[in-house]
């Protein structure tokens, strides 16, 4: 999405990262020794068991949070506050409950010193790229839960990113509905040229969407495995699920999943009795 020179190289990198953070029991590590690295126009997928760090990932390379120990690289540069051409989609929708569609979309290019008039005008082409027209004058609480993901998805986008880093944005919809959602993304991230960063528990998500699936340990997490996706693109979310060669790459990421899900279940019950 952004048309600006980037060194050559991944455009992020995380070199033996690692993030504890302090609470009443002393230091918890987060994620351990991460070597991580994506290409400008890849579509990365995160996976690993609930709590096992997956979204402190996210952290690392957006600049909320700092590595302990490691670096977190962007650009080529390392990582010291929000690195420029960051998008970034929360599970909980980031729309402002006052302000309609329309302006909801056109907030970004406005904080970045876009001129009202041409941040709206941007923001009516994005409402139209996500299938909005007509609803530009609706605020929030009058749309359905995908709606407001639409808004959102526009909201991300009407930057430019040329990192999107994504953060389980579509757990909360209806199976019907993110699927709808799936396929939109993968639409308007088609020939963007952007570096995408997907977390998500979903091991059939992250297949349908992904180039590659980045496999985490259970907590403290580190890379497990990395597993590439050789599934043509276009993708149709629905009809995909059902070819025999999603099948055999689900059965292949599953069978290494599944060992650290029962590694994080059996700590559960351990804590638990």
């Amino acid at each position: 999405m952004s048309s600006q020179p980037k060194p050559p190289g991944p455009v992020i990198e995380l070199r033996g990262a690692t993030k504890r953070f302090r609470s009443a029991r002393g230091v918890h590590t987060a994620v351990r020794d991460l070597d991580f690295a994506v290409e400008a126009g890849e579509f990365v997928a995160v996976v690993g068991p609930t709590g096992c760090g997956k979204s402190t990932t996210l952290s690392l390379v957006s600049g909320l949070e700092p590595p302990s120990t490691g670096e977190a690289i962007v650009h080529g540069s390392p990582v010291d506050g929000i690195p420029e051409g960051v998008g970034y989609m929360f599970q909980a929708d980031a729309v402002l409950p006052w302000r309609s569609v329309l302006d909801n979309i056109a907030a970004g290019p406005r904080y970045r010193g876009m001129p009202k008039k041409a941040a709206r005008a941007r923001a009516r082409e994005w409402v139209d790229r996500v299938g909005l027209s007509g609803f530009e004058s609706y605020y929030p609480h009058q749309l359905s839960g995908g709606m407001r993901k639409r808004v959102a998805l526009a909201q991300t986008l009407v930057n430019e990113p040329s990192i999107l880093l994504m953060d389980e944005p579509f757990s909360a919809l209806d199976v019907q509905t993110r699927g709808l959602m799936q396929d939109e993304l993968l639409r308007l991230w088609t020939g963007s040229g952007s570096a995408v960063v997907f977390v998500t528990h979903d091991l059939e998500e992250a297949i349908v969407l992904a180039d590659r699936v980045v496999l985490m340990t259970a907590g403290p997490a580190t890379i497990k495995g990395s597993f590439p996706i050789p599934l043509p693109r276009p993708r149709d979310a629905e009809e995909i699920r059902l070819t025999p060669e999603f099948l055999e790459i689900y059965r292949e990421v599953w069978e290494s999943l599944r060992e650290e899900v029962q590694i994080t279940r059996k700590r559960g019950t351990g804590n638990a009795a």
